[in-house]
């Protein structure tokens, strides 16, 4: 890893002056080399392609009940969930393997082209990219919930203490009136909240919606929210001088992401929203700022204090605090904070501005989470022993003959990750690098996670397409394909085929017998 990632200065410094203006004439020299007839109509078969098959997807699943929309059942799918696409295609099989097979054909062939855009997005015009983009999330916006059922477990904590007065993070929801509206339509139930503090404030927000109201109120807020991650990355690869067009297509138009998450309404994209604002910001807080040798020199003696506190820096005290919130939306984000700082660490005045914002910010999240939770904090704990058949950690258990994820492999890859975490800080306090190496330590959080879900892959996504390691974007692409292999309707019928069935060994029995119970 430390020997992949190229010199991307510590302390994100946007390309300006003469080296913007290279950069740029760089980039209107791709431009105008931009545009064989052949690149061009197959990137806008690719982009139509993609646009197409989420609409077919959409429409499949908005038609009838079935396990693309996993909340939907025999006799149950209500108008108001399955959405205005919803009953345009009544001849469609009603067929429980077909429908399995036309998602997994449908996510394989999305994929395939999502690959090719990469490769010709440079030479293809922004506002056909841009088009694309702005398409499938209004197709996604219309949808019924495609994957799992999350965004009703989130529905339902917020209720739970808005309506029944109970702290979702000291009561489950069994404890709950059973005939709460949202009760019916989550399956956590036995799980006390594992979502951070702000999120769960935001789900207190909808609920004077009601259930139906809360539903598309946060549909459209995670896609304005997807739609922000993109412009940011759009505004971050500009500031590097990086290829906007590539940067925006891996993002904006991955499948995984699109199906899983969006198609999901699953509460990563505000994570990864305030992530991507915490190194916006750092970056933006370099444009037209003193070269880092002068940054770097130590103040007067008697002025030191005050040259690392003053003159104030918004931009920087900003994405101080922008990290800590991402963290109080969902704790993953908080892996990246030990990167950032040492990052940093070369640059006393920038490290104390944004160690400012961090503190900040950390009074405000835990004063807020205190005055609606009480010294209450997300059950983290209960869910870090979850275990997903295809997780990395549980093929390793396989592997070695164990039957699975034991508490020893847990402990290892426990262990493996925090090895990795620190490799990625030296990373970025050796090479000031934060962005390559914040990507690493997400990827190396994936593969160490033991209850690992397809959507996941967003949190390296944006670092990916920023960052100048081309290793960085590949080892991204390749986790979307076995993410993809992992979760694709269709494997299941692929490993019973090929008689892959961890879950039938002793441990893989105990390891499903454990997340029956929470959904009891």
């Amino acid at each position: 890893m430390p020997g992949d990632a190229s010199t991307l200065p510590l302390q994100e410094a946007p390309v300006t002056g003469v080296r913007a203006r290279f950069a740029r004439a760089r980039q209107r020299g791709a431009s105008a080399a931009e545009g064989t007839d052949t690149d061009l109509r197959w990137g806008a078969a690719a982009m139509a392609a993609i646009v197409l098959l989420a609409l077919f997807v959409v429409v499949v699943t908005a038609d009838r009940p079935s396990g693309l929309s996993p909340t939907t059942h025999t006799n149950f799918f209500p108008r108001w969930m399955a959405g205005p696409l919803g009953g345009l295609w009544p001849s469609l099989t009603d067929d429980g393997t077909t429908l399995r097979y036309f998602f997994t054909v449908s996510i394989l062939i999305m994929y395939g082209c999502y690959l090719y855009l990469l490769r010709v997005a440079p030479r293809l015009p922004v506002r056909w990219i841009v088009a694309a983009i702005l398409s499938v999330h209004v197709i996604l916006l219309l949808a019924p919930p495609l994957a799992l059922t999350d965004v009703f477990n989130y529905i339902n904590y917020g209720r739970m203490e808005v309506v029944h007065h109970l702290n979702p993070y000291t009561t489950i929801p069994i404890a709950e009136p059973h005939g709460d509206p949202a009760f019916v339509l989550s399956n956590w139930h036995q799980l006390l909240s594992p979502y951070g503090p702000l999120f769960t404030l935001l789900t207190f927000v909808v609920v004077p919606l009601g259930v139906a109201g809360s539903f598309w109120a946060l549909k459209a807020i995670l896609g304005l929210t997807s739609l922000a991650i993109i412009w940011l990355v759009w505004r971050c690869a500009r500031l590097l001088g990086r290829d906007q067009r590539v940067a925006i297509v891996l993002v904006g138009l991955n499948p995984i992401v699109l199906m899983w998450g969006l198609g999901g309404d699953h509460n990563d994209f505000l994570m990864v929203l305030f992530v991507m604002l915490g190194f916006y910001l750092l970056l933006r807080a370099r444009d037209g700022v003193v070269s880092v040798e002068e940054d770097d020199a130590p103040p007067p003696r008697h002025g030191r204090l005050v040259g690392l506190l003053a003159p104030l820096s918004p931009s920087e005290i900003g994405a101080g605090a922008a990290f800590i919130v991402a963290t109080g939306v969902k704790a993953s984000g908080g892996v990246l904070i030990p990167v950032v700082i040492a990052g940093l660490a070369h640059a006393p005045r920038r490290l104390i501005q944004v160690l400012i914002g961090m503190l900040l910010a950390g009074v405000l999240v835990g004063t807020a989470s205190l005055l609606a939770f009480g010294l209450h904090i997300p059950d983290l704990s209960t869910q870090s022993r979850l275990v997903t058949n295809e997780a990395v950690p549980n093929l390793i258990g396989l592997a070695v003959g164990a039957g699975g994820e034991s508490q020893g492999i847990h402990h290892l890859m426990t262990a493996a990750l925090i090895v990795s975490m620190i490799l990625c800080c030296r990373l970025a306090w050796r090479r000031r690098e934060t962005i390559t190496a914040s990507g690493w330590a997400g990827v190396a959080l994936l593969v160490t996670l033991s209850w690992v879900l397809p959507w996941y892959v967003l949190w390296v996504l944006p670092l990916a397409a920023l960052s100048s390691s081309r290793r960085l974007r590949v080892a991204t692409l390749v986790l979307g394909v076995y993410l993809i292999i992992s979760w694709a309707p269709a494997s299941g019928l692929l490993w019973n085929a090929i008689g892959f069935q961890p879950e039938k060994t002793p441990l893989g029995r105990l390891h499903q017998r454990y997340v029956r119970e929470l959904l009891n």
